[in-house]
């Protein structure tokens, strides 16, 4: 039997903290809330919320408006800890020792991003007593809908969120903010029907009945218009890299990375004398 790494394991009890992993998320929570910053927790956290599904975890997922950024950041700095800018389209990080807290504003490769209404339309819940916002079932749907990759797939956790909170969603809201990307919905909805056959009722057939008029107007002689002509590096750039490097085929996810890339930030200060910080992530990779 292949060995899973640990974050990927369920758990029936929650994780146990370690005292400096603790501190670190009631830093960071602290900073934000007193100056102002609006977020909403993702992640591991957000996801037994949900589900009652526990893995373990050494971060906390933070979801926060990429315009908010600057000022999480500078208000970690001020509480003590080090800070890094890990891919300035989505991701930056607070530190403590081995344990940090991601900073998260969209989706690695630029199609979705966090905006002011994901904030506002957050659920209330519970991370270690503390009253917070958890990132919406729809939000942390649409989240997770292009962590494809060969290395991390998501899908059985968006498979878990519509069996658990199916009957509960704003569909709508869910298919309007997909938008153009309607076809990876239908795909994971099309895992979901595979794997729970006999909880369909969770997804309503007009969502079936929309995905599924959509998908037959823009079949070959469909009335809809085109769609481009390849999509695959926003699937996963490293499996279908020979398709851009050796085809010729054009690469979307870099086109929709630089059109998220923020201005040129000035250099990233780190406080002195917490210790720890880290390497850069592999962009491709999400944690919770």
């Amino acid at each position: 039997m292949s060995s899973l790494p640990d974050s990927y394991r369920q758990h029936r009890a929650p994780p146990v903290l370690v005292a400096e992993q603790r501190l670190l998320f009631q830093r960071v929570l602290r900073a934000l809330t007193r100056g102002g910053v609006g977020f909403a927790v993702a992640g591991a956290f957000a996801f037994q919320h949900y589900t009652g599904i526990w893995r373990f975890t050494k971060d906390l997922d933070l979801f926060l408006p990429a315009e908010k950024v600057d000022l999480a950041l500078t208000l970690c700095r001020t509480a003590g800890l080090v800070t890094e800018v890990t891919d300035p389209v989505w991701l930056a990080k607070a530190w403590a020792g081995d344990y940090y807290v991601d900073l998260i504003s969209g989706m690695s490769n630029g199609v979705y991003w966090v905006t002011p209404e994901w904030i506002e339309h957050a659920r209330q819940g519970e991370i270690q007593g503390q009253r917070l916002r958890m990132l919406a079932p729809e939000e942390m749907i649409l989240s997770k809908i292009f962590v494809t990759r060969r290395e991390r797939f998501d899908g059985s956790d968006i498979c878990h969120m519509i069996y658990r909170c199916g009957t509960e969603l704003d569909w709508d809201r869910l298919l309007n903010s997909v938008g153009e990307h309607w076809e990876m919905l239908l795909w994971h909805l099309q895992l979901y029907r595979y794997v729970y056959p006999a909880a369909m009722e969770v997804v309503p057939k007009p969502v079936w009945n929309l995905l599924c008029d959509r998908l037959r107007a823009e079949s070959p002689g469909g009335e809809a218009g085109k769609p481009a002509a390849f999509r695959g590096t926003l699937i996963d750039p490293l499996m279908f890299e020979p398709d851009t490097a050796q085809w010729g085929l054009e690469n979307l996810e870099d086109a929709s990375r630089r059109r998220r890339m923020p201005p040129a930030r000035g250099p990233e200060s780190t406080s002195e004398g917490t210790g720890g910080g880290g390497g850069a992530e592999n962009p491709q990779e999400r944690t919770g």
